[in-house]
């Protein structure tokens, strides 16, 4: 069974999740830690739960998913794990970061990168990268069809949807992947967003004011 542990980190409220298995491996998804504080809180659950940090996934590339990426792979040798197609979303946030007011440290570049349709092993268990692009260029979503969730970012949130105004952004792209690619989930399955409260496929496809199944 996978266990998920949610953590929400920096002025932006992003939620970084945990996933771990009963044999304590764990994936760490968009680690957003942007202070001493908030890297000890991820790595004291981690040390804590005796957890083994498998994988390091970002499902996309805006600042507030990838604070936390250099200190992750400091910490635990993990590279991070995400489309190609984010790449210069990643690399632009270096350049803007210390005009925000973050202390950022630059995160690594994967030396391979994830495509839709991929499989990822956590121990036993199956995750499914789905592409979802609109809120950014090549937005991932991770699936577990096994347990009905979904660790959906920036993509659909409870009763909204990402924005689209952000360099990469496109309002019709995101309204198709989520119709296409989210909406064909199972009605059941849980989705754990990038912001905000847990949600379901069959909940939004009722009353999300942006999008209707």
């Amino acid at each position: 069974m996978i266990n998920i542990e949610t953590i929400t980190f920096n002025p932006y409220q992003e939620n970084t999740y945990i996933l771990f298995d009963d044999k304590k491996n764990c994936v760490i998804i968009d680690p957003g830690m942007h202070t001493p504080t908030e890297e000890e809180q991820l790595e004291s659950f981690i040390t804590e739960n005796g957890l083994k940090p498998q994988f390091l996934l970002n499902t996309h590339c805006h600042i507030d998913h990838v604070l936390g990426n250099h200190f992750v792979y400091e910490k635990w040798g993990l590279k991070p794990l995400f489309h190609e197609g984010e790449i210069s979303v990643l690399v632009a946030v270096q350049n803007y970061a210390p005009q925000m007011g973050f202390r950022y440290e630059p995160s690594p570049i994967p030396e391979t990168f994830l495509v839709d349709g991929q499989e990822l092993m956590l121990g036993d268990h199956i995750l499914h990268c789905i592409l979802a692009p609109g809120h950014s260029p090549a937005h991932l979503c991770f699936y577990c069809a096994e347990q009905d969730f979904l660790i959906g970012g920036d993509v659909l949130f409870r009763n909204s949807i990402g924005r689209t105004d952000l360099p990469g952004g496109d309002h019709e792209t995101l309204l198709n992947a989520i119709k296409k690619n989210i909406y064909t989930l199972p009605d059941k399955t849980i989705v754990y967003p990038g912001h905000g409260p847990t949600t379901t496929i069959a909940y939004e496809k009722e009353t999300n004011p942006f999008i209707r199944g």
